[in-house]
């Protein structure tokens, strides 16, 4: 299917949710693919793992309970579509990655959790990357069930990927699928 280009490195974005942020709103970065994707060479990116790191103030703490008013979660995506600031449902073609940061204030207790959906894909093997032949990442972040608390909240992915050559018939059906998924 893939022919690898490149050796693995990591690309990373992070979001800010302001200090306050509503429960149920969203904010959106994005993450430029378009000097890694080459639709005349069928050149591609093989997302081979995805880490979601949870940060807190000015000193980019860890401290759970200080991220949210109380108990809730900060939950997060990665696509290759853009879905505004929405998340996508789990069945989406264009999910990458998700997962969230459970807390409970009440028990003292912080938890990360990711969908049944992988976030690693496993080993280095291309076939089990995920293909992206869009020039774009999209990831979106907020709270659920609390508002942000009295800091900034820094949500950051880590995607560890590699450029793949695509023969043109996979070029293709991923380009279909991709395309697809977005009507």
């Amino acid at each position: 299917m893939a022919k690898a280009k490149t050796g693995s490195f990591y690309l990373t974005e992070t979001i800010s949710l302001p200090a306050a942020t509503a429960s149920g709103s969203r904010v959106q970065g994005t993450l430029d693919l378009g000097a890694y994707v080459n639709v005349p060479t069928g050149q591609a990116v093989a997302i081979e793992s995805v880490d979601f790191i949870y940060q807190v103030g000015s000193d980019f703490g860890t401290d759970a309970k200080s991220m949210v008013s109380t108990d809730g979660a900060i939950s997060v995506q990665l696509t290759d579509l853009n879905p505004g600031t929405a998340f996508v449902r789990g069945d989406n073609q264009s999910l990458i990655a998700s997962g969230g940061l459970n807390i409970d204030q009440t028990n003292n207790i912080a938890s990360h959790t990711t969908d049944l959906y992988p976030d690693n894909f496993g080993p280095a093997a291309l076939s089990e990357a995920f293909m992206v032949v869009n020039d774009t990442l999209y990831l979106v972040s907020g709270p659920d069930n609390a508002d942000i608390g009295s800091a900034s909240v820094f949500v950051t992915a880590r995607i560890r990927c590699r450029v793949v050559k695509l023969s043109s018939e996979d070029w293709m059906a991923i380009a279909i699928q991709s395309t697809a998924s977005d009507n």
